[in-house]
């Protein structure tokens, strides 16, 4: 398995975040490509000690899809 730098999954969490916060779900496909986002910045954010998913923000979007 390659190993990431900080600095490069900093920059896949900043990426990740970015898309979060536009994308907009209308159906079903969408819910699902926000919850593999979501899924995709905790697994992020647990690379790195001190940056949890706990500590990154969490969008509107992402708890209407949830709830």
């Amino acid at each position: 398995m390659a190993t990431l730098s900080k600095r490069s999954v900093e920059t896949l969490i900043d990426l990740v975040e970015i898309k979060l916060s536009c994308i907009q779900v209308f159906d079903r496909d969408d819910a699902k490509e926000l919850a593999a986002l979501e899924q995709a910045r905790r697994e992020l954010g647990d690379i790195l000690p001190g940056r949890s998913a706990s500590t990154v923000v969490q969008f509107p979007e992402a708890q209407r899809a949830a709830g």
